[in-house]
């Protein structure tokens, strides 16, 4: 039986702003500033991510 909890969904969220973080095309310094944050705060970093980044791409095309 599977279980959802807090640490499943947090991870999920984690992969999904990673997997999108590799996709985009930023600096070399900004992808690494934005995988520190979502690896050491994955549930505030990924959301500030789809929040603050959606923006960057926006800005980047």
């Amino acid at each position: 039986m599977w279980i959802i909890n807090l640490d499943n969904i947090s991870f999920v969220i984690s992969l999904v702003a990673l997997f999108d973080l590799l996709r985009l095309k930023l600096l070399n310094a900004n992808k690494l500033i934005w995988l520190v944050i979502i690896i050491f705060a994955p549930i505030i970093g990924s959301m500030l991510y789809f929040i603050i980044g959606k923006k960057y791409k926006t800005i980047n095309r």
